[in-house]
């Protein structure tokens, strides 16, 4: 039988992805938990994680571990609530992967409608690239994938792809960087340094197709998976950068940045990715009826 100590050792230990921040929080040494965790993985016959570098990542067994401990560490806590008399409310789970080109306020905007349930929602979010994550939804692991691309078509994994919305694409750059343009929007691309989303993002080879229908040739400076680092080095003054429309007044406002000008004919899509039987989770309903409006509102405000 399992130990749940162990269990709510690996539990943490998961959520922190240290051994050493887990220790901290359980006020335990960093040598029991490794200790107590070597035994649960000996009683279950399974590795759990796996090193890289100095963090500790979970293996398929070991997310599919977690998935259960989330469950029964929340009715543990419920239970504990119930013997003292303190009111409870139900809570329904829901596991969400965002691809992690998709810039993280566009995801905040999408999920958003799931807090606004009636029913409690706990919200379970994980940021990986798509392929990652159309594995883990065909494992049943989550019940929804946001990305800026569809399901692709060689894949084997029995999905559905909603269009959320879509938005145009509007540039940025840093003051300093703005100061050194001597042509107007979109000219002032051309040879200037520029950031470009991971070729795994949907809007990057419509972008390469764009600069190449008017001629401009930009100095590519880096490529990014991550949406967030790639603001980041545009708020450095290191390169040009693309995002959606919808959150232009919020990108200007956090990155300090110029919006330089707007690309009316190139637009990135949003999709919930879902397994055709877990369509009717209440979140995903709320999510797919509340964006299309959001981003339309964008669109004509933008």
């Amino acid at each position: 039988m399992i130990n749940y100590k162990h269990l709510h050792y690996f539990w943490m230990v998961a959520k922190e992805k240290s051994i050493v921040r887990a220790s901290e929080r359980l006020n335990l040494t960093p040598q029991t938990i490794s200790g107590q965790l070597s035994l649960l993985e000996e009683t279950l016959g399974v590795a759990l994680f796996d090193r890289v570098g100095r963090h500790l990542e979970l293996t398929d067994t070991g997310h599919k571990v977690l998935t259960y401990a989330d469950e029964i560490f929340s009715l543990g806590s419920e239970l504990e609530n119930v013997v003292h008399d303190k009111p409870t409310e139900p809570v329904l789970t829901f596991n969400v992967g965002i691809a992690d080109v998709v810039p993280k306020s566009i995801v905040y905007r999408l999920l958003e409608p799931a807090l606004r349930m009636p029913t409690l929602v706990r919200i379970n979010c994980r940021e990986r690239d798509l392929d990652s994550l159309l594995g883990d939804l065909d494992l049943h692991k989550l019940d929804l994938v946001i990305s800026d691309n569809q399901i692709p078509v060689d894949t084997n994994i029995r999905g559905f792809s909603r269009l959320l919305g879509e938005s145009t694409l509007t540039f940025f750059a840093a003051p300093k960087l703005v100061d050194t343009f001597e042509q107007a929007f979109p000219n002032c691309l051309d040879n200037a340094p520029l950031l470009l989303p991971g070729i795994a993002s949907g809007i990057r080879t419509q972008l390469q197709q764009w600069f190449d229908r008017r001629h401009i040739h930009p100095r590519v400076i880096g490529e990014f998976d991550d949406s967030a680092l790639m603001e980041k080095f545009g708020q450095a003054g290191i390169g040009i950068f693309a995002v959606p429309t919808a959150i232009k007044a919020e990108i200007e406002d956090k990155c300090e940045v110029i919006s330089i000008g707007e690309a009316e004919d190139l637009t990135v899509q949003f999709y919930a990715i879902s397994m055709l039987r877990k369509v009717s989770h209440p979140a995903v309903t709320a999510i797919t009826a509340k964006a299309g409006e959001w981003l339309s509102r964008n669109k004509a405000n933008s």
